[in-house]
């Protein structure tokens, strides 16, 4: 299988742990008061899903605008997509960024609830946009097509492991963060 058709199983694979990841923690959102540590928890662990997804679609465009001949082959995306893509990438750092600001500078008076609340509203339309663009793919990026490559040919291993391992990293880094769950919670309990 050649670098593209890999790269794009990856970034489908990633994305769709990312749809998955930010499904639930939109679920949080819905009852933020009670499940506020599980919201910082779950930002936290997508930290490590989106850092691949933004690496394997920055490598993507890397590869064909370096003239790599399966990328060039296989084409840009579509103008829409190439026009949101950064877009989608800047405010998904925006929003993961400004709640990792948020929860690190405690709840009190500040940017960054603002900011947090701002690039979110910011990040759901471009997300939106970018799902519904990519969503209809997803089956036949994941299991080949009809007639096609399965996910067990060469590379696939090394793709489950990449996303393993931003699952892992995520992981730590949302074990070693939750604690910061704690004053935002004796606020809202305080209130």
């Amino acid at each position: 299988m050649d670098g593209a058709e890999g790269n794009e199983r990856l970034t489908g694979l990633t994305g769709t742990v990312l749809l998955i990841g930010f499904a639930a923690e939109g679920v949080t959102i819905l009852a933020l008061h009670r499940l506020l540590t599980m919201h910082i928890f779950l930002g936290m662990l997508l930290i490590g899903p989106v850092a691949l997804k933004i690496g394997s679609t920055c490598y993507r465009f890397a590869r064909y605008y370096t003239g790599a001949v399966s990328y060039v082959r296989k084409g840009p995306p579509a103008p829409l997509m190439r026009l949101l893509g950064p877009l989608v990438i800047l405010t998904s750092l925006a929003v993961l960024g400004s709640g990792v600001a948020l929860a690190f500078s405690g709840p009190g008076k500040g940017p960054w609830l603002f900011a947090h609340k701002a690039s979110f509203v910011l990040w759901l339309g471009c997300m939106s946009v970018h799902v519904l663009a990519y969503v209809w793919r997803l089956p036949c990026i994941l299991l080949g097509t009809p007639g096609g490559v399965r996910m067990t040919l060469s590379g696939g291993r090394i793709r489950w492991l990449l996303v393993g391992a931003s699952l892992a990293g995520g992981l730590l880094i949302a074990l070693l963060t939750v604690h910061l769950a704690a004053p935002w919670d004796a606020r809202l309990i305080g209130h």
